[in-house]
């Protein structure tokens, strides 16, 4: 919803500390790594009931996502001008893939943390599990079409993005107050899969009117 808006302004802070961490040993894909472990180490954290050290583990686990974009990107200008060689996207694939793994564990983790900790019931995560299913169905189902017919959507990412009500900003944000909050968090996941279900049914439908 505000996601775009949010990623314009952090551009800038994002680019200069991409510009400070460009050195020879640190790869866009290290970071991704790395964010992939922290993110999956703060759901380990979440099912021990761990929150605090979840929540900066989380943190500092989307940095990461905010920064291996930029990095790549200023790798690939500087590969097109010294080879004019184009970049492969294996980058964007392991960054996505990351990303779906590290909200899904988190999902499970804070589910398991809250239920044993806080008597949070479980349905609501799971609700949240599965409209992320769907959400990411309908997004990464566009984004491969498009692709193929010419109708991709260019806004400097690897996929095609459809804006919704769900987006990275919300995500990090949500997730961030089922860790503040766990023993709150199965109103926070009721509210958030219905969000995330609304983001999804917009996509197909904008989707399919897109693709005609």
């Amino acid at each position: 919803m505000i996601d775009a808006r949010v990623r314009r302004w952090l551009e800038r802070p994002l680019s200069r500390v991409a510009t400070w961490i460009d050195v020879p040993w640190v790869s866009p894909d290290r970071v991704t790594a790395l964010g992939l472990g922290l993110g999956l180490t703060s759901a380990l954290a979440s099912a021990a009931a761990w929150w605090w050290p979840a929540l900066v583990l989380w943190v500092v686990s989307r940095a990461c996502d905010g920064l291996d974009g930029p990095l790549a990107r200023r790798r690939a200008a500087r590969s097109r001008a010294d080879d004019d060689v184009a970049p492969s996207g294996a980058g964007g694939f392991f960054d996505i893939v990351a990303d779906f793994a590290v909200y899904g564990s988190t999902v499970v983790g804070v589910a398991f943390g809250a239920t044993r900790s806080e008597g949070v019931p479980w349905w609501p995560f799971l609700l949240v599990l599965l409209t992320y299913y769907v959400n990411g169905t309908a997004f990464l189902a566009f984004s491969s079409i498009a692709e193929r017919t010419g109708r991709q959507i260019d806004d400097g990412r690897s996929l095609s993005f459809l804006d919704g009500l769900a987006e990275g900003f919300e995500t990090i944000v949500v997730h961030c107050l089922w860790l503040v909050l766990p023993a709150s968090s199965g109103v926070i996941a009721t509210v958030w899969a219905v969000l995330v279900g609304l983001s999804a049914a917009r996509r197909m439908v904008v989707g399919r009117a897109m693709l005609r």
